[in-house]
């Protein structure tokens, strides 16, 4: 009977396509005690659970004989630092110090010097093309065999060594030479390419710095950023990257955060505010308490998000995978065919046919078609990942460019999610004087009002003097001595029961409760001395967002659980329609109804409250600040809460789609005229070889101009 369970994990060197991935994962399933195996082709990395009876070092030989040696990771618990360490370590290198780097120059250096030799010692080419021949040809063919061993008998190497071979036996040994070298030279730019979209995404990595200063019974001393613990306090010198995630304690400054969220204007935080490990501390010095380990921080989540992304498929891929498994079958099917068929019926040379179907062969390599797809997704989920846009896979990248109808949330999704002071009406004395009185009584309290009057106050730099006797009349408001008057801030219902506001005064108070605001009345000695409203204001993109999302066809709709007044009036700046005093189960209603009009929904919102809503939506975005709910609710989020971003989203997915429809194009374009002109003898083995590497790279570097996207 079979032991308990094991996960191991390990990176798998050359594994940079789908096929490859898929060669390694058809070799280990067929493993006796092998239960499940995930390949990730961004990571290169092999997971994979067996029995605990099942030996590692016969995974390793498998793997060996494929031509994708392994090498083993720790578990994913392993401590902070220790993983990504030896992930990135792995995977660093140039590439002429890899296996497939040294093949290539080794089977360029054997042509090169077969061409020389067949120069200067007529009547031997033929054996020094075939020693050349077997240079690149014999590393290729030992993986050909080992595949079909392992249940892949229609490998990309399978075609390649039967071409190779036929052309040697049919007396075109210079071709098969020039095929073989120019097949690895395909193999290694396809390597490169893959790397650099790995590079894209793990170089966030190195924005955080590699120590800290912590912070320990009043001195500081240096320690590795991986090893500080959550509660520690650490220091951020001006011009410091900030090393872990946390919330400052003390200090006021400007963050650059750019190289996490793409921001391009530095934000200015105080006491209380989350910071971001890798963002840049500009011009103050701040003390921040930690609240996420190394392992956990926003950076670290961000790469395993697109690092675990990669296994979900989008649709088109999966359409082209399967499509894959039948072309290449078919195509040695052709091949046979167009070698055999005309001689042994029209009675054609065979020598001219067998040529020929050789060619097919070659022009018939999948690569350039089954990389077409996954490479751009790589590349654009990197892209987006560096700007703040964070997108659960393929399948999501490929729904949200499809979207029609965007269902927001209000308060922290098209709002900042905090009362503002929007105005301040004084009755005989002056706005600082009434923010300063308002400010006092206010002092100490947590109130998200309270808190909107005393950041109102110090930015109008509002003196605050201290109050005496102060108390809370529960549902009224606060009461309290200052500089000998008797002070009183509520709401109007209360001033006007004391009879402190004239019918005028009761008048403005409605018009500003009419606009969705919240209103606080100063009353002074019994008399009103002015009045304070607020109002969760929209963010300031908010209008720009969903004019663009329009722009894109997309009907923004808002879901909000607040009351109708406050909804309409923030609906009516923003220009979009509103439904409000909604529970959550009616937000998941109507983005059901919208559904059954025929509109694809995403559902924006804040992860928590709306996540039936989410959940019921074709796509759900969270909109929020790298917290866990925001990375992990949902099918995709928005770092750092820009209602622009959305748009951007939709932008990246369908410049995505638009790159790989190109890709396909050229993938089957290529092939459809090489195959032609094969057929009809006006090209040959090189050129069939050169189309399908030509084809690989050609898709590959549209692929990769994704990397460089900017909405």
């Amino acid at each position: 009977m079979a032991g308990s369970a094991k996960a191991l994990r390990y990176r798998v060197e050359g594994m940079d396509c789908p096929s490859c991935a898929g060669k390694v994962e058809t070799a280990v399933k067929r493993l006796p005690g092998v239960l499940g195996v995930q390949v990730s082709t961004l990571t290169q990395v092999l997971t994979l659970t067996a029995n605990d009876d099942l030996p590692p070092e016969g995974i390793e030989r498998a793997l060996h004989a494929i031509g994708h040696p392994p090498h083993r990771l720790p578990a994913k618990d392993a401590p902070a630092g220790t993983r990504d360490h030896d992930d990135d370590g792995a995977t660093a290198g140039r590439w002429w110090e890899s296996t497939k780097g040294r093949l290539t120059i080794s089977s360029g250096a054997a042509f090169v010097l077969a061409w020389l030799l067949a120069e200067g010692v007529p009547g031997y080419e033929r054996w020094l093309y075939t020693a050349a021949v077997a240079v690149g040809l014999l590393p290729i063919a030992r993986r050909a065999f080992a595949a079909a061993r392992a249940g892949s008998p229609f490998s990309i190497e399978m075609l390649m060594t039967i071409a190779a071979v036929g052309a040697v036996i049919i007396g075109a040994a210079e071709e098969a030479a020039a095929v073989v070298f120019l097949f690895l030279v395909g193999e290694l730019l396809e390597g490169v390419a893959a790397g650099r979209a790995r590079a894209s995404i793990q170089s966030l990595t190195a924005l955080v710095p590699k120590t800290a200063l912590v912070e320990h019974n009043g001195s500081t001393e240096e320690m590795p950023a991986d090893r500080v613990p959550v509660g520690a306090t650490i220091l951020i010198r001006p011009g410091d990257r900030i090393a872990a995630d946390g919330e400052i304690i003390n200090g006021e400054g400007a963050i650059n955060e750019a190289p996490v969220t793409g921001e391009s204007t530095p934000v200015r935080k105080g006491p209380g505010a989350s910071v971001f490990a890798g963002t840049i501390n500009t011009d103050a010095v701040l003390r921040v308490r930690v609240t996420a380990a190394a392992a956990d921080n926003t950076i670290a989540r961000v790469v395993r998000l697109v690092e675990e992304a990669q296994e979900s498929k989008a649709r088109t891929e999966r359409l082209i995978d399967r499509f894959s498994r039948y072309y290449t079958p078919a195509v040695v099917v052709v091949a046979a065919l167009v070698a055999v068929f005309p001689p042994l019926v029209l009675g054609q040379s065979w020598g001219e046919w067998i040529y020929k179907g050789l060619a097919i062969l070659l022009i018939g390599c999948p690569c350039a078609l089954v990389i077409s797809t996954p490479a751009a997704i790589a590349a654009a989920l990197s892209a987006g990942a560096r700007r703040g846009l964070l997108l659960k896979g393929g399948a999501v990248l490929e729904s949200i460019g499809r979207i029609t109808a965007a269902a927001f949330d209000k308060t922290g999704t098209l709002t900042e999610g905090r009362p503002q002071v929007t105005d301040v009406l004084t009755f005989g004395r002056s706005d600082t004087e009434v923010l300063s009185l308002a400010a006092a009584l206010e002092q100490g309290s947590s109130h998200p009002l309270a808190l909107a009057i005393l950041e109102q106050a110090k930015a109008a730099g509002a003196p605050v003097p201290p109050a005496f006797d102060a108390r809370a009349l529960p549902g009224k408001g606060v009461i309290g001595s200052i500089g000998g008057e008797q002070i009183f801030l509520g709401s109007p219902q209360a001033a006007a029961e004391q009879g402190s506001l004239t019918a005028v005064q009761t008048d403005q108070v409605t018009s500003l409760n009419d606009a969705g605001k919240s209103v606080a009345v100063l009353v002074v000695n019994g008399m009103a001395a002015g009045v304070i409203a607020m109002r969760d204001e929209p963010r300031a993109d908010a209008r720009v967002g969903l004019d663009a999302l329009r722009a894109l066809g997309v009907t923004p709709v808002m879901l909000t659980g607040d009351n109708p007044r406050t909804a309409a009036a923030i609906a009516a700046s923003l220009g979009i329609e509103a439904r409000a005093g909604l529970l959550p189960e009616d937000k998941q209603r109507i983005v059901r109804e919208l559904q059954e009009q025929g509109l694809v929904v995403a559902k924006v919102g804040d992860g928590i409250n709306d996540a039936p809503a989410l959940a019921a939506a074709n796509v759900g975005i969270a909109m929020g600040g790298g917290t866990d709910v925001a990375l992990e609710t949902a099918d995709a989020a928005v770092l750092h809460g820009r209602v622009r971003d959305v748009a951007h989203m939709v932008g990246l997915s369908r410049g995505t789609m638009a790159n790989i429809r190109q890709n396909i194009t050229i993938a089957l374009g290529l092939k459809a005229v090489f195959l032609a002109t094969t057929v009809l003898g006006i090209t040959g083995l090189w050129p069939a070889i050169l189309a399908d590497t030509g084809a690989t790279v050609l898709v590959t570097a549209n692929a990769m101009r994704l990397l460089t996207w900017r909405p």
